[in-house]
Parts: structure tokens; C-alpha cells; sequence
């Protein structure tokens, strides 16, 4: 799952200026780290719908994402 993230889906989301890591999976659970543009994007619900989507039409796996929004340490200083 971790190739599939980093290689797949992760280089569309960058097209849009973001990223994802792969952080673990229990069981349908998948919790990942979002940063770049996603970490404050408001439509990042509809992202993780997609990418749930993709990984159950590409890997035939019905996942639930546990999105970790991560912004850059700089954004809080003043």
C-alpha cells in the first residue's frame, strides 16, 4: 500500500502543489499525512473520497483514510 501511495496517487496529488506520506494501516484503516497545499486546502474531504475510490477500483481493498493535516513548523511563527 505504501508503493501504491508514494507512486500512484501521490504524484497527482502534487500536481497540485501537495503531497501525502504514508504513515500506517490497521486493518481498512490507513492513516496518511497531508502537507504542502493539502495541509490547508478545504476540499481535502473530496480528495480522500477519491483516493479511497482509486484504491478500491485499482487494488479491489475497501480502505477508510485517516487524514493528518501537517503544516510547515514556519506557518505558526510569527
Amino acid at each position: 500500500m505504501k508503493d501504491y501511495i508514494e507512486n500512484t496517487l501521490g504524484p497527482r496529488i502534487q500536481g497540485d502543489g501537495g503531497w501525502v506520506e504514508y504513515v500506517s494501516q490497521e486493518g481498512r484503516n490507513l492513516t496518511l499525512i497531508f502537507r504542502g497545499e493539502c495541509s490547508k486546502c478545504h476540499m481535502l474531504d473530496r480528495c480522500v473520497a477519491w483516493m479511497e475510490e482509486k484504491i478500491q477500483s485499482d487494488r479491489d481493498e475497501s480502505i477508510h483514510i485517516v487524514p493528518v493535516r501537517k503544516k510547515p513548523f514556519f506557518w505558526d511563527q510569527a
